[in-house]
């Protein structure tokens, strides 16, 4: 079964904090957060190899937010931080068979199961 599940989306104020939670599938060999701001095309922000050996960060995220594994429960957990107005957008958690590199792991484009994603929205 290949299903993702995202939930934890809402609406905060800037400076707040936010976790969101993603059942995952199975088999992957990588698990990714992405997500996409009204107008902008979809972005990696955080992501993490199966065995938990790294975890990748986008700049824009870097020092704000965290990502975790429970592989017994199969649910990945992004904890974000000092929330921003630009933070706004619609959250979706990804998984890819590939055994990505460094520079590969935030790539959209190798990614090919993904979750209907999770709306977080961020007022100042």
């Amino acid at each position: 079964q290949d299903q993702l599940m995202e939930s934890g989306g809402g609406s905060v104020q800037a400076g707040d904090s936010l976790r969101l939670s993603c059942e995952t599938p199975t088999k992957y060999s990588c698990v990714g957060w992405f997500r996409q701001a009204p107008g902008k095309g979809r972005e990696g922000v955080a992501a993490i190899w199966r065995t938990g050996e790294s975890v990748s960060y986008a700049d824009s995220v870097k020092g704000r937010f965290t990502i975790s594994q429970d592989k017994v429960k199969k649910t990945l957990y992004p904890q974000m931080e000092s929330l921003m107005t630009e933070d706004t957008a619609v959250y979706y958690c990804a998984t890819s068979r590939w055994e990505l590199t460094t520079t590969e792991i935030l790539r959209v484009d190798l990614y090919k199961n993904w979750g209907q994603g999770t709306q977080v929205t961020v007022s100042s």
